[in-house]
């Protein structure tokens, strides 16, 4: 099925995403396809584990039903280097300028596979949110941390019903 959303994706029309009128998501996907051909293989791939899973928790009361499928296909991610602060803080404790981006685009897919609705959205989030920036593990809480927020962000946009 996501092979086809790639073609139906290009042709779709759709320019608000519509309400469900009490339905629930089929499934909700994430497609990631883009970042890997772009030869960011590992990451995307634990991009697409983290926002899949933040994605399901944050739709959890929506998610479970016969309706359509909610896919979020990400175009692009930025983790720029990140060497904690550079200046930005109070008295030179934390801050910086660093922020790391999810670009994506929210699809909500019907059963044939048709494009009913889209969403583009691109979430900031301050590089420091992975924590200290010498942890070894900083780089993948900061995939973690994005796809968080892009999650909530998204469950907040998209209409409610």
């Amino acid at each position: 099925m996501l092979a086809a959303l790639a073609l139906v994706a290009g042709r779709a029309t759709a320019d608000d995403f519509p309400r469900l009128n009490g339905e629930r998501f089929a499934d909700i996907r994430v497609d990631v396809r883009p970042l890997i051909a772009q030869g960011n293989g590992p990451q995307a791939e634990a991009l697409r584990a983290d926002l899949t899973l933040a994605l399901r928790r944050a739709f959890a009361g929506r998610l479970g039903g016969r309706g359509p499928i909610l896919v979020v296909l990400v175009r692009g991610l930025s983790l720029p280097p990140y060497a904690g602060a550079q200046g930005g803080g109070r008295g030179g404790l934390g801050g910086g300028n660093q922020t790391d981006y999810l670009d994506g685009e929210a699809l909500l897919v019907g059963r044939g596979g048709e494009v009913l609705g889209r969403h583009p959205q691109l979430t900031a989030t301050p590089s420091s949110y992975g924590g200290a920036w010498y942890d070894p593990l900083s780089e993948r809480r900061r995939v973690t941390a994005v796809a968080n927020i892009y999650a909530e962000w998204l469950r907040r946009q998209l209409p409610a019903d």
